[in-house]
Formats: C-alpha cells, sequence, structure tokens
C-alpha cells in the first residue's frame, strides 16, 4: 500500500508544482518578499495544501471521478458546483497563456533570444502535439518533475553551503525591493493565495488522477504525502530564494538564477527542464480546457483546442512578470472557494469516505460477500463490480511480472 500511495504522492505534486514552482518567479513574490516572515507562510500554505490534498485526492477515489464536475455537483450545491466548474475552467486557460509567456522569458534569460522565440517555439509544439496522443507524450517528458527537485535540492545545498549574508540585510532588501503578488499585502495573505493558485490549477487532474484509484485509503495517504512532500520543496525553494535575493530579484525566472550562480552547465541544463515543465502544464491546461468545453461535441476538440492556443499565444505578449503579479492572485482567491468547500465537505463526510475505503478494502481480500458489499456502496453494483474486477486484475499482473523477475 505503502508503494502505492507514495506514486499517488508524486503524481500528485507533479500536478501541482507545475511551471510556475520552477520558475520560482510564485516563491519570490508570493513568500520572499515578505522577507523571513515569508517562513511563517510556508508553514500555512503546506497546511492548508495538506487538507486540500487529501480532499481532492480521497474524493477523485470516492466516487471514480472521470471529469471533476462528477465530484463538484456531488458535494456541494448546485450554484457552489457551478462557480468551482468555471472557476477551473479560467484557471485553465489563463494559466496556459501564462505558459506561452514564461516558455519566452526562460529561453530569453538564458540565451538572450527575443521573447516572441520562445513563445513561438511553444506555440508549434503545442499545435502539433494537440495531434497525438496527449497521455504518451506526458509520459515521456514526466522525467521533469523529478529532474526539478534534483535542482531544488541543489540550489539549497548550494544556497545554505556557499551563500554567505546576513538574514537581517536579506530580510530587509527582500520587504522593501522584491515585488509582491497584487491584492496580497500579508505574508498570510500571499501564502493563502498562492496555495489556492495552485489547488485551482491542480483539482481537475488530480480528482481525475484519483478517480484510478479504487483503494481509497492509498489515495487518502497518498494525498497526505503529497502535501509533505510539497511542503519540503517549498520550504527550500524559498529559503534559496531568501539567501540569494540581492542577485535574483528582477528575472523572470530566479530560480533558474540559482542553478547558474551553482555552475553555468547546470543551469543550461535548467534552463530545458523549466521549457519541459512549461510545455507539460501548458499542455495540460488547454487540453483539459478543450475536453471540457467540448464534452458533448468532442469532434470539435481539436478547432476549439487549436483556437485557444492562438488566443493565448497573443495575450502571453502582457509579459511573465506582469501576468503572475496581476492574473494569478485572482485564480488564487478563486482556488480558495474550492478548497475550502472540498476541505469543508471532507471533515465533514469522513466517515462516509472511511466506511468506503474499509468496503473496497474487503471486497479486493475476498473477505466479505461482494454483492452486499457493492449494494452498499456509494457507486452503482455494476460500477463498483466492474472497478474491483479491475483492480484484482491489475494486482495479478503485477504478481505476474513479480515472479517472472524472480525466476530472472
Amino acid at each position: 500500500m505503502f508503494k502505492r500511495s507514495l506514486a499517488v504522492a508524486a503524481s500528485f505534486v507533479g500536478i501541482v508544482v507545475g511551471a510556475g514552482f520552477a520558475s520560482g518567479m510564485e516563491a519570490l513574490q508570493y513568500f520572499v518578499a515578505y522577507g523571513t516572515n515569508g517562513f511563517y507562510g510556508v508553514i500555512l500554505a503546506s497546511v492548508t495544501m495538506l487538507f486540500a490534498a487529501t480532499a481532492f485526492m480521497s474524493f477523485g477515489s470516492y466516487f471514480l471521478a472521470s471529469e471533476h464536475n462528477e465530484v463538484f455537483y456531488n458535494v456541494t450545491s448546485k450554484p457552489a458546483a457551478f462557480i468551482m466548474d468555471w472557476s477551473a475552467v479560467a484557471c485553465m486557460f489563463s494559466v496556459g497563456f501564462v505558459m506561452f509567456a514564461g516558455a519566452g522569458s526562460n529561453l530569453n534569460q538564458a540565451f538572450g533570444w527575443q521573447v516572441w522565440v520562445g513563445a513561438v517555439a511553444m506555440l508549434a509544439l503545442m499545435l502539433i502535439v494537440g495531434r497525438f496522443d496527449v497521455d504518451k507524450v506526458s509520459s515521456v517528458i514526466g522525467w521533469a518533475t523529478p529532474l526539478l527537485v534534483v535542482f531544488v535540492l541543489i540550489g539549497s545545498i548550494y544556497s545554505f553551503t556557499q551563500v554567505d549574508v546576513s538574514w537581517t540585510e536579506v530580510n530587509d532588501y527582500a520587504q522593501h525591493e522584491v515585488s509582491r503578488a497584487d491584492g496580497t499585502p500579508y505574508w498570510w495573505l500571499g501564502a493563502l493565495n498562492h496555495t489556492g493558485l495552485n489547488a485551482l490549477c491542480g483539482v481537475s487532474m488530480a480528482l481525475v488522477m484519483a478517480g484510478d484509484e479504487f483503494d481509497t485509503k492509498s489515495s487518502r495517504i497518498g494525498g497526505v504525502l503529497g502535501g509533505v512532500i510539497y511542503a519540503v520543496m517549498l520550504a527550500l525553494l524559498v529559503a534559496s530564494l531568501l539567501l540569494q535575493v540581492e542577485s535574483v530579484n528582477g528575472d523572470d525566472m530566479p530560480l533558474l538564477s540559482v542553478i547558474e550562480n551553482v555552475d553555468p552547465v547546470l543551469g543550461l541544463v535548467m534552463t530545458w527542464v523549466i521549457f519541459l515543465m512549461v510545455f507539460n502544464t501548458c499542455l495540460g491546461m488547454f487540453y483539459a480546457l478543450a475536453k471540457r468545453l467540448t464534452r458533448k461535441k468532442p469532434e470539435r476538440f481539436y478547432p476549439v483546442y487549436a483556437i485557444a492556443c492562438v488566443v493565448g499565444f497573443g495575450l502571453s505578449f502582457a509579459g511573465f512578470q506582469p501576468l503572475v503579479s496581476s492574473l494569478y492572485p485572482i485564480l488564487g482567491y478563486l482556488g480558495l472557494f474550492v478548497m475550502a468547500v472540498m476541505t469543508v465537505m471532507y471533515l465533514r463526510h469522513r466517515s462516509e469516505l472511511k466506511e468506503e475505503g474499509e468496503r473496497r478494502a474487503e471486497a479486493v481480500e475476498g473477505e466479505s460477500d461482494v454483492d452486499e458489499l457493492a449494494s452498499d456502496s456509494n457507486l452503482e453494483d455494476e460500477e463498483f463490480k466492474d472497478a474491483l474486477q479491475d483492480e484484482v486484475d491489475d494486482a495479478d499482473e503485477k504478481d505476474q511480472k513479480r515472479s517472472l523477475n524472480d525466476l530472472l
């Protein structure tokens, strides 16, 4: 179970971290800008994200969700679910076109290329890949997230061991010189807004990903572990940026600047890691957006996807830093609403979620009558049995592979 929970946790972190985390700009504007008080923000963000992650993963598995509305409209009122749905849609489009700006800024900072070069390259990739199996493409570039973790660790180790600064000086500089995200004058507000933004960006994919997990207990534990991993990464990133704040402030990609300070070759590698993270995020946002807008007319998927990409490309020329500073806070407050609803409903229905988890565990282990368990489940009888069969088949396949490896 632990391995399965860890896999769920890693997938969740990959979803919520995204390209904004990889650039370091969000961490700079939402945490470092408050100086050492930003560490209190890290604690607050970590706790709230842990609850949100647990709620998202638990409900996604509970409903075996294939899209977010299956959860939204089942856990709350129609007006609230409507707001949550269209908040997620707004986030998909907004974050998507910010990624075009991020691609341009990334290559501009690394190589001095004009911003439009990176944005055009990203648009071309998006239009080409939109014709392919996106799941396969995403799996190929999925290794970018583990690499990001490694680079955050490298940057933090370098900052802690090689950078000799006064905490008082960097605190004063950060509070007076680093720009904060619009509408977040206090450290606690910045932390909550940042968490809301990440949660809103990840909620749709998190629910669908957890919807593939019949075992609700593994999903719940995976959500908790994901929240912990997210907290550790955020703390290390904020500390690294604060220690080097005077040298990275003003850069569109402050984390790239930190890695370039460690070694120029690592900086070159980091440039393409960030580009892949930007591409992955951009692809995920526009793909999910087009799927949502064409769910009743799937044959129109690619035209809607292509139009959304082109419009997003045009809007991206407002600039990466201004977009992050002004647009993200709006999304953050919408995300806080989604988080609040999901967390409250999770706390209110914990006993039901726990009972369903135990029911499914009994079914997998064959300890009770399946018909009786199915009739008591929140799922339809046939849906419960089909999901159980898939779970058993997957377990058998893994056992066979393990036995074959042992023989070899």
